[in-house]
């Protein structure tokens, strides 16, 4: 298992001066996180990798901000963990060299397919031709007021509001697509055997459709990232059940994975839990932010 969590507060929070409180210029989006990564209770490997950039100033909170993403490999042995933790570096990387600036709505789907591309030239060096590695992603971007999610595959990004757990993502996986045609019910869907089996992933081709997705977010708000090992031993009442009678980012992390290894525990289980603490409010003017009052 394997842990980090912090908070960061740009510009730094409200201070006290010969006490009175010295109010801030202006909002900033502020975050807690943590994220948690165990091996489960029936696998040896963790394929599952999750990895963050803070933005080390305040001018790059406002430009670039924050990004959080994970991914669960696929493959065995530790094809699945080369093919994750590939995905990871590279869109982490990519991130940090982005264009301050550039709205994460471009930027996303454009670092998930060079991951793709390192992801499948990863699996060409390991083995030529004949081995393919391959991992799901699911990455969410915050500025301002804004959450940008990026995924391929059946790793989930969720928003808990008001003590409600909502999917901000859509497994890509047969029974999913099933159930966009009419084929299945949601209920049989849940049951049937391709609910796990992959119809889109990073590393299998050159090019990936990657599904991408703009949400504001509210003081309060909770964003989870999580991999298939939670999802699929917890319900989302569960998930918003456990964050909201936690008293901390830790503990709920920490609580999550240990009631997902006592329901199931036959898959890693990754989640990554972050906390909106306040946020900046803009509007949008021909892809220019400007803030509102």
């Amino acid at each position: 298992m394997y842990a980090n969590h912090g908070g960061w507060s740009p510009g730094g929070a409200e201070g006290v001066v010969a006490g009175r409180r010295r109010p801030q210029q202006s909002t900033m989006l502020q975050v807690e996180f943590s994220q948690l990564s165990d091996c489960g209770l029936r696998r040896e490997h963790n394929e599952d990798y999750i990895g963050y950039v803070v933005p080390e100033t305040p001018e790059l909170a406002r430009s670039r901000g924050w990004l959080f993403a994970l991914a669960d490999g696929v493959g065995g042995q530790d094809r699945g963990e080369l093919a994750s933790r590939t995905a990871i570096e590279s869109l982490l990387e990519g991130f940090r060299q982005s264009t301050p600036g550039e709205l994460h709505t471009a930027v996303l789907p454009r670092l998930v397919q060079t991951a793709n591309a390192h992801v499948h030239e990863a699996g060409m060096a390991s083995g030529g031709a004949s081995i393919t590695i391959a991992t799901t992603l699911v990455a969410c971007g915050l500025r301002f007021d804004r959450a940008t999610v990026a995924h391929v595959g059946d790793s989930r990004c969720y928003l808990v509001r008001r003590g409600v757990a909502k999917p901000l993502t859509r497994d890509h996986t047969v029974a999913s697509e099933q159930v966009a045609l009419g084929l299945l019910s949601a209920r049989e869907a849940a049951e049937v055997s391709t609910r796990h089996v992959l119809s889109r992933s990073l590393g299998n081709d050159l090019f990936v459709n990657v599904e991408t997705s703009e949400h504001q977010i509210f003081a309060g708000d909770v964003l989870l990232l999580c991999s298939d090992g939670l999802h699929g031993a917890l319900t989302p009442s569960e998930i918003a059940h456990i964050i909201g009678h936690s008293d901390s980012v830790n503990t709920a992390a920490q609580k999550l994975v240990e009631v997902a290894n006592h329901q199931d525990g036959s898959d890693n289980i990754s989640v990554q839990l972050i906390r909106v603490r306040s946020v900046e409010r803009i509007g949008m003017y021909r892809g220019r932010p400007y803030k509102l009052r």
